[in-house]
């Protein structure tokens, strides 16, 4: 049998449990992936705690992660298209990245030039990224907000609305500020001072992207007029200050991976900088993002 991270019930990184789990057969329209990289989502370690428990309801021994890449394994019924073998990039909205094998609704072929590392780390990023800025209706020429500038939603959605025509302000730590800027970019810092670091570039912006969930929401709420251009992928929050929160959907960005699979594989996107894990080693992972020392995209590595 395979072997799973389960989630054995809510609480810290140890109800993480990596087990053996039933081999699962593709329904239509599905593919089995023989997993070989999988993301860790900072939204990973909330879920896993119980505090979207509302949002998100798991099954008993939920296996989590939101993105992968490996080997399709085996096809289900009216797939087409795709063969036994191909190597594949999947966004998960149903969860299960943290095993040997998944079952996967939607994928996307990676190219030969991207690394598993790379194609593990774009799925769900690129999703969230592409989702929100089209929740958000941001135009060329129309100023945006990212908070968490410098993470993997952060940059991506940073590249994407700058080819778009948008002027992108990023909230980013200090040492993310050059990187901010090189993706086209205008850094500000976090702290009590946001708001006004913001208006000293702009009187107000259009919209805001909070890509980070770390409590800036009511300063976007200054910022911006109408509530509905704020967006939190993860301020749990966010609503009592009439902001929304935007969770993962097949139908919220469906494309989001064939749009920046090609992008990332011509050179045109970067992404944040990775750390491989073992992927037995998921508790772990957990344990680094909640001491909030990682500065790098975690990506688990299967056996």
């Amino acid at each position: 049998m395979p072997d799973a991270v389960v989630l054995t019930q809510y609480g810290p990184p140890d109800v993480l449990v990596w087990q053996e789990v039933p081999v699962a057969e593709p329904g239509p329209s599905q593919v089995r992936i023989r997993v070989k990289a999988a993301g860790v989502s900072p939204t990973d370690p909330k879920i896993r705690r119980g505090d979207l428990a509302d949002v998100f309801r798991l099954p008993p021994n939920a296996v989590l992660g939101f993105e992968g890449a490996g080997v399709v394994d085996a096809i289900g019924e009216s797939v087409v298209g795709i063969r036994v073998g191909d190597e594949v990039a999947s966004f998960l909205p149903g969860l299960g990245g943290y095993g040997e094998y998944v079952l996967a609704s939607s994928w996307t072929l990676k190219p030969p030039s991207v690394s598993w590392a790379d194609a593990a780390a774009l799925p769900a990023s690129a999703e969230a990224a592409l989702g929100v800025l089209k929740q958000l209706k941001v135009v060329s020429g129309e100023t945006l907000l990212i908070l968490g500038a410098g993470g993997s939603v952060g940059m991506i959605a940073n590249q994407l609305a700058v080819s778009w025509g948008v002027v992108v302000i990023g909230a980013a730590s200090s040492q993310d500020q050059d990187l901010v800027r090189s993706l086209g970019g205008i850094p500000v810092a976090y702290g009590k001072d946001l708001a006004s670091q913001v208006k000293e570039i702009t009187p107000s912006v259009d919209a805001v992207f909070d890509a980070a969930g770390k409590g800036a929401v009511a300063d976007a709420v200054e910022l911006v007029g109408r509530r509905d251009k704020i967006i939190s992928l993860a301020d749990e929050h966010a609503s009592e200050f009439g902001a929304a929160l935007s969770v993962p959907t097949p139908e919220r960005a469906p494309e989001a991976l064939d749009q920046t699979m090609p992008l990332l594989a011509s050179g045109h996107l970067r992404l944040r900088r990775q750390r491989l894990i073992p992927m037995a080693e998921a508790a772990e992972a957990h344990r680094l993002l909640e001491k909030g020392e990682v500065h790098e995209k975690l990506v688990l590595e299967a056996p």
